[in-house]
Order: C-alpha cells, then structure tokens, then sequence
C-alpha cells in the first residue's frame, strides 16, 4: 500500500475527528431525549391553551385595528356630502383617492372579527379557525391595490392640507400610516398560531397555507416597492433622500474593512462606525463619498489589476466549529439559569468569531469608480446583493446629471445624519437577535424549479439557487439553459444542504453565446441577471412530507417552484435496497463478488466520466447536480442498463458526481465500516503524530479488501481533482468536507443527530462539522 499517500491526505483526520469532543454533550442528550417521551403530553395542552391566547390578542388587535379604520371612514362621508356643494373642501376626485379602497378594507376586517370573535368564545382543543385565515389571506389583492396607492394618497392629502385649512385640522386624527402594518402582522400572527399548532390539527394545512400566501405577497411588496426613503436638507432647499443603507466588506490596501454605506439620491456615502468613548453615543466617521453622476462600474480590466486576499477554507471552517460550540455553550448557560457574567462572556467570543467571519466570507468584488480618478472594491458574498445595489445605483443615475463637491461642513453634518436616517441598525449577529427568533434549518432541501413567465422576448435562460449559511449566502445549484424562448420549462430538481439557513434566493440570468458582446467583470465573463427573487425557508410551513408549491415573483418575471423539507434526523437513514441485485443500498461486498471486480463499476464509470470532461468544473462535487438526472442514473446502475454510459455522456457532470455522492451515502453502512468507527476515532486523538500515522495505516489495513481498495481508488482521483485546484476551487479540505461525512461517521443507533429541524448543530450533535473539526490539525 501507498503508506505516504494515505498518511498525508487529511481525509481520515477529518472524517473521524471531533469524536472525543462531542462526548461531553451525549449524556444530556440522552436524558433530554428521555424527557421528551414523560413531558409529549403536557407540551401539546401547553401549546393548544397558547393557541387561544395568541387568538385573544389577534382580537384585540383587530378591535384596534377596526376602530382606527371607523376614525378614517368617519370624515368621508361629510367630505363626500360637501364635495356636490358650492364649497367643497375636497374634489371628488381627491377623496376617491386619499379613501382609495378603505371601506373594502373595513368590511373585510369586520367580517373576520366578526367571524372569529364566536369561536374564540366558544373555545375547545378542536376548535378550527384557520378557514378564516384562509379566506383573509386570498382576499390580499384589496390591499395591493391600497398599497399601490399609497403614495398617491399621502402625497394629495398633504396638497390638500396646505391649500385647505379645514382639512389639515380634519386630517390631524386620520390615522393613515397605521394600515400599512397590516400584512407584516398578520404574517406575525400566523407564525405564531402554527407554532402552537400540532401538525395533526385540522387547521395545520389551512395556516400553512394562509402564512404561504402571506409571505409570499410581502415578498412581492418588498421587491417591487420604492425603497423607504428618509431625507435631509441641504442647501438651496433640496431634499436628500435615503434610499438604500447596509454593511459591506470593504478592501483597503490588501485588507478588509467593515464599512456601512449609503446610497443618497445624488451620492454613495461610505461610512465606518466609530468606537464608543466614555458612554458618548455612536458616530460615523466619513471615509469617502462619490456624487452618482461620477459614479462608474469598473470591470476587471479597466481596474488594476489587485489580488483579492482570501481566508483559506480551512481557517473558515475552524470560525464555524467555534461558532457552533459557543451557540451551544450559550443554550447550556441559559437552560442553567447561570450568570449573566458568564453569559456575556460567551456572548462576546461569539460575536467576534461571527465578525470574524462576516469579514473573511465574501470574495465577489464590487468596483465603483469616480470619474475624477480614485476605485474602491467592496466584497459581497452573493451575486443577488451586488446586482440589488447596482440596480437601485443605476436606476437613480438617470436622475443625477450634475457633478459636485461637498465642503468638509456639509461632509460632517451628512455624515451625522447617518445616525438618524440608518435603515439597517445592526450587523447580523447572533446577540443582535432576539433569543426566541428562528436559527433556521438544519437538512436537505429538494427544491424542484419548474418554469418562468412572464417574459417579453425570447431569450437563452437559466437559474441559480442561493441559500445562507452561517449568515452568508452560497450559490448551490444552477440550472440547465433553456435555449430561445418566452417560456422556459426547466423541470430540474435539486438537493440542498442547509445549515442554519432560513432564506432561498433564486436569480434567472440571460445566457451569451456571443463572445463579442459578452460583458466582462471581475475577471469572469458574467450573464446578464433578468430577475431575481427570494422565500422565505419557513420551519411550519415546510414541516410536512408533501411538496409546497410557491411562484416567486421577480422584476416582471415570475416563477414557479416546489419545495420539500428533510430534516437530517431522516435524511441520515441507511437503507436496504429492496433490489436485491441492485447496487444501491446493497453491501459494497456483495456487489464486487456479484460483478468479480475489486472496485464496484459505478465508482469506476462516475470517475471515469469526472475525470474525462469534470476535473476543471467549478465546485465539483460541491454544486448540486440536478435530481431527476441522478435519480435516472441511479436506476439505471440498479437495473443494469447497458446504455449507462451513453447516459451519462449526454449529462451534466454535475449529475454524475451527485449519483457518485449518493451511493456512497446509501451504503448500508458507510465504506469505514460501522465496527471500525471508534477505532478511528481514538486513533486520531492520539497526540503523538507517528503513533498516529502507523494506528491510521493498521486501521486502514483492516477494512474488507472492497472497502480498502475503492476507498484507494477513490482516493487517486480525488487526489487529481485537488490538483487541479487552482480551476475547479475544490481544495482538499473541500473534497474533504464533502465526503467525509459519507464515509466515516458513527453507526445509526449511535448517531447524535438533533430531531428537531430547526435545532443547530452543535459540537455534542454534529456529523458534518465533525468532519471539519480538525482542521487546525
């Protein structure tokens, strides 16, 4: 055997490490999990009694809500009456619009009280009320119309107040901005009532339901609406509006800066937050700022040429097991009741490890020029927020035709109302969150991504998939391109890991085959983005086993997704192929005796095909390939088809590392074998580095010849595809990250993986993070 081979690569050292930490947490664990059966019963009353008081305080709120709407009818009518007089305080005209679609509003509402209020009164367990909700939340298109008009109807009541006394006293008790609140708290609400729903409820599906449409049309608002604008005064009575605020990375000779910037009507603004001296309040200092009307997009070759220095993936990884132990730390602490000394002090460590990351995460370079001569670069972490901020930049450009220079007092008073104006308060840290706000996911997504309409022209199309991870958002899975037309029908599935992760971004792109009109930025020839979108990942709606189906709307553009949920709890079952001359789910034995071979032939025929045409993709074995084309893969290596290979020459290679990914994972038990797991787990904690390459070697040594040999197999040729890393991205650590989990990890009945979904993987419970836990050995 190749000892040198074997001992250097870091495989085995991530695989089967992190096992001596994670057993400080296993006999909590298991009495928590013994609790659970005693407390079931006691949990599921506790949560049908929180069900009416959350539906008591919706009353409450409709009560308040009805009576604000009753204050705002209240003057119509006379108006309405005066405006056929010969003096009129209002025009027909302007009534119709500052009342636009508020006493359908009011009758929608009082119905529903009216609706709600009996069955609140007589209450029981089995009492239903999600039909109510249901018939609300389809009902939504009233308030888009509302919403469509608001600014028109703020903007002509303020005419009106100032040419008409009369109604400027009139419109001081008209409570207009109050409605505006109202899909956001209704979306509230029903997250809420679903927690404290049990998913066997009748009213389950009928909330799911309601809260989908919900999201989905708030979703829209968001995207669609004019961004909230906050102004100052400058001189000659202008007014400079806020239109677009947040944190990005900034690179500063070589190194990254937290920045907040903001985007005015006539100016970017890049500001960095001073530190707090002697209990004074929080200021921003001004870095630098750039008027729109200078303001240009560089692309790579127009820049100079400078290297963008990025954190190794081990050392990021490392800023993830620390986040993730210290999140568990804190759960420990505050389950104790302990100090808050020792509470803030574990607080603080998880802030500057998420800061840490925050930091050293985004590679994708934004390059804004001034015309005047000087370049900055910020980094993002997604291709979503660089286009949204060149977006809104480039559509108030069209506005902006004069240049100009600001004093250092007009510099410093704008700089000081950043303070004031800020729409974005807090960086997205854990302590800046409130403690019983969702930490997201934790599983596989299987996300189907149907068609799109919608559009006006026949285009080459495809889609990307992003979702966050540890704050930060990742490109998972792309699309075929659909070739010239209006309506693409990608059909094309997709599996997702998610860690923590509570938003999916989708983003459709133009594909160019003209290499001559292709625009080039940052280094890499880019697709034009035509829409964009994102959904929120919610736990209760995407609890149950049946696809959700959801249309997520973008620029015009529109569409249509499915979605379904796996928690890890499942998603990590081996199962037994019920083909028994099959290869998936079938013992790793059994199929080389059946085939007389030493490695089976579907690793041989998947690296093969890899290393034809795979090894310079980028993120191979990372990015997701598309799940019907690896479902058709698997089925064809279970019933021997004899076109396999023709197959898999006509598919993305994508689809072939994932069907390679799959059977390994659908192993009966993993390729390291279940026996020899602790076994490899103690011989890794050994300190002594040559006691611990020769008990690596002998453990190896011991595995079943098929395991050994294709385990080695398998080991050449991830060797060669790290090789190339410079191309396709994928480091060992990479590689690494990917398979260890596959091939080495505790056996089923031993696994300390969480049941709940939305619970974060710790240090105690961890299976992918084990693998990551050593990396700074």
């Amino acid at each position: 055997m190749n000892k040198t081979l074997i001992s250097t690569f870091p495989l085995l050292k991530l695989s089967v490490a992190g096992f001596t930490q994670s057993q400080g947490g296993v006999l909590h664990l298991i009495s928590v999990a013994l609790s659970m059966f005693t407390q079931a019963e006691l949990d599921l009353e506790k949560g049908l009694e929180m069900r009416k008081r959350v539906l008591s305080g919706i009353l409450a709120s409709e009560e308040t809500y009805l009576s604000h709407l009753e204050a705002l009818l209240l003057p119509m009518k006379p108006l309405k009456a005066a405006a056929t007089t010969s003096q009129p305080v209002l025009t027909v005209q302007q009534i119709e619009t500052i009342f636009f679609k508020v006493p359908e509003l009011y009758e929608i509402h009082k119905e529903f009280y009216d609706s709600l209020l009996p069955r609140v009164q007589q209450w029981s367990h089995h009492q239903c009320v999600g039909d109510l909700f249901q018939k609300q939340a389809s009902q939504l298109g009233v308030y888009r119309a509302f919403v469509d008009n608001y600014e028109l109807a703020v903007e002509t009541a303020e005419k009106c107040c100032q040419a008409n006394t009369q109604f400027a006293e009139i419109s001081e008790v008209m409570p207009y901005g109050v409605l505006k609140v109202l899909v956001t708290r209704s979306t509230l609400v029903l997250h809420d009532l679903l927690k404290h729903t049990p998913s066997s409820h009748p009213d389950y599906p009928l909330l799911q339901d309601a809260l989908r449409i919900s999201q989905n049309f708030l979703s829209s608002i968001n995207e669609e609406s004019t961004p909230r604008r906050q102004s100052m005064t400058v001189k000659k009575g202008e007014n400079r509006q806020l239109l677009k605020d947040g944190f990005m990375v900034e690179l500063v000779e070589g190194a990254r800066k937290l920045r907040h910037v903001f985007l005015f009507t006539d100016l970017l603004l890049c500001a960095k937050l001073k530190k707090q001296i002697g209990g004074k309040s929080q200021q921003y200092d001004s870095k630098w700022y750039i008027p729109l009307s200078d303001l240009t997009f560089q692309t790579a070759e127009e820049s100079e040429p400078l290297p963008i220095p990025q954190a190794p993936d081990e050392e990021l990884d490392a800023i993830k097991i620390k986040i993730s132990s210290l999140r568990s730390e804190i759960q420990r602490e505050r389950r104790a009741n302990k100090g808050s000394k020792a509470m803030e002090r574990l607080k603080k460590k998880l802030s500057e490890q998420e800061l840490l990351l925050l930091l050293n995460s985004p590679n994708m370079p934004l390059r804004v020029h001034n015309r005047s001569g000087k370049s900055y670069i910020f980094l993002i972490s997604s291709d979503y927020e660089r286009a949204e901020w060149k977006e809104v930049i480039r559509e108030q450009q069209k506005k902006c035709f004069k240049t100009f220079s600001l004093t250092s007092m007009e510099l410093q008073m704008l700089t000081n109302s950043c303070l004031k104006l800020q729409t974005v308060h807090q960086l997205p840290l854990t302590v800046n969150k409130e403690e019983d706000e969702s930490t997201g996911l934790y599983g596989f997504l299987n996300v189907i991504v149907h068609s799109a309409s919608g559009l006006k022209q026949s285009l080459n199309l495809y889609c990307t998939l992003e979702v966050d991870s540890f704050g930060i958002f990742v490109n998972k899975a792309k699309t075929r391109v659909y070739r010239y037309t209006t309506e693409p029908k990608w059909n094309e599935e997709f599996e997702i890991e998610l860690e923590g992760s509570q938003t999916l971004r989708l983003l459709c792109y133009e594909k160019s085959y003209n290499k001559a009109k292709m625009n080039k930025e940052d280094g890499e020839s880019t697709d034009r983005i035509m829409g964009k979108g994102q959904i929120a990942l919610d736990p209760p709606m995407l609890q149950g086993k049946d696809w959700q189906r959801t249309v997520i709307p973008m620029n015009g553009i529109e569409v249509k997704i499915s979605m379904k949920f796996t928690s890890r709890e499942f998603s990590l079952k081996r199962m037994s192929s019920r083909k028994p001359m099959g290869v998936f789910g079938v013992n790793i034995s059994s199929v080389t005796k059946r085939e007389r071979s030493k490695v089976p032939y579907i690793v041989r025929q998947c690296l093969e095909e890899i290393e034809r045409r795979g090894m310079e993709e980028v993120g191979i074995y990372r990015v997701s390939g598309v799940a019907t084309d690896i479902q058709a893969l698997k089925t064809a290596f279970d019933t021997n088809n004899k076109d396999v290979s023709v197959m898999m020459s006509e598919m993305d290679v994508n689809a072939i590392a994932g069907t390679l990914k799959l059977y390994f994972r659908e192993l009966p038990e993993p390729l390291f074998t279940d026996e020899l797991y602790p076994n490899f787990a103690g011989g890794i904690a050994l300190s002594d580095s040559v006691a611990k390459e020769s008990c690596m070697l002998n453990l190896l040594l011991s595995l079943p010849e098929p395991n050994l040999v294709t385990f080695l197999f398998l080991l050449d040729h991830l060797k060669r595809v790290a090789e190339k890393e410079s191309v396709n991205k994928m480091s060992l650590h990479n590689l690494a990250t990917v398979f260890g989990p596959t091939l080495l990890r505790p056996a089923e009945k031993d696994s300390k993986i969480p049941t709940n979904p939305t619970q974060p993987i710790t240090m105690g419970d961890s299976w992918s993070l084990e693998v990551m836990s050593q990396v700074h050995i």
